[in-house]
């Protein structure tokens, strides 16, 4: 198979590897974001896909328009049996879906129709799901809604956070891709089973914000174990303590408690902080100060003073 693969990040370069590895199909181009620049220094570093195929000596384009006619021509020119997309992040126009010999492929990291949109391993931890997967789809003009050719499940673990989860999903849609593609191309499959799917089923998540990312203490225990694990390792969940931003990096049930309110420290000592929720406590076992190290609560107490009765507003 003749294939264009697009896609940026870590998630999409485990895919790439293994389609790569697999010598049944030829990689005929990678299509990837425009280099950004990042951090203080603002220096440019290429996407994770961008720098593996700097390496293997793979054809590069970075267009900032895929509706450019220069772009959609070179397209056609390569003359590709499919796209392959696995977290580009940008919208690719029907005139470029419509190109392929067979169509445009993506692998998504939900069990569709379920968390449509750009965050979907982020909101399935989150939101407390014991169950993902990731979903192969023919893609058409719509978010995430074209037809689907296989589903593979996955089962979030207790400890699993946003990255360890990121890394499994990528892994068996890697593998599902593989597989779907090896045995088209054998023959094995003559025709694609394509089932639509269920839009009266659907949910969707956006992309993630800073501003979503500041805790709420008057929700339950739970729910804000969820939503650290879901946004680390990054972005990171926070809140303030005197107008300072602290990120929380780690939580546990604190059995402890009275009539205080939700965000109040209710405990100090050398295990960390315990702050109240609306149903319960937790402690704090895990911090961040702005512009400084991620460490255990129980050394960040060493140079840092947190007041009983305080609130992590």
């Amino acid at each position: 198979m003749r294939i264009i693969f697009m896609g940026t990040p870590e998630f999409a370069l485990s895919v790439l590897k293994k389609l790569y590895l697999d010598k049944n199909h030829e990689i005929i181009c990678i299509v990837t974001q425009p280099d950004k620049p990042k951090g203080r220094g603002h220096k440019i570093i290429f996407s994770p896909v961008k720098d593996f195929a700097l390496k293997n000596n793979l054809k590069i384009m970075q267009p900032r328009k895929l509706k450019d006619p220069e772009v959609l021509e070179e397209f056609k020119n390569m003359q590709p049996d499919f796209f392959v997309v696995a977290a580009y992040g940008k919208i690719i126009p029907e005139e470029i879906l419509s190109l392929p010999k067979y169509f445009a492929l993506n692998i998504h990291g939900s069990l569709l129709p379920k968390y449509r949109g750009a965050a979907p391993i982020n909101y399935a931890i989150i939101n407390g799901e014991n169950v993902t997967g990731i979903t192969l789809m023919r893609m058409d003009k719509g978010m995430d809604t074209g037809d689907i050719i296989s589903q593979a499940t996955c089962e979030i673990l207790p400890d699993d956070n946003f990255g360890s989860l990121y890394n499994k999903l990528a892994e068996i849609g890697a593998n599902e891709l593989i597989n779907f593609l090896d045995k088209l191309e054998s023959g094995k499959i003559k025709n694609i089973d394509f089932k639509k799917q269920d839009d009266s089923l659907a949910s969707y998540t956006s992309l993630i914000k800073k501003e979503f990312c500041k805790i709420d203490w008057s929700k339950s225990s739970r729910e804000i174990i969820n939503f650290v694990r879901g946004l680390d390792p990054k972005p990171g969940a926070f809140c303030f303590y005197k107008d300072k931003i602290l990120k929380i990096w780690g939580l546990q049930d604190f059995n402890i408690y009275g009539n205080e309110k939700p965000g109040q420290i209710i405990a100090v000592d050398k295990n960390g902080f315990a702050v109240r929720t609306f149903d319960g406590a937790l402690l704090i076992t895990k911090v961040q100060e702005q512009g400084g190290k991620i460490m255990l609560a129980e050394d960040y107490l060493k140079g840092h003073e947190i007041k009983l009765n305080d609130f992590l507003a």
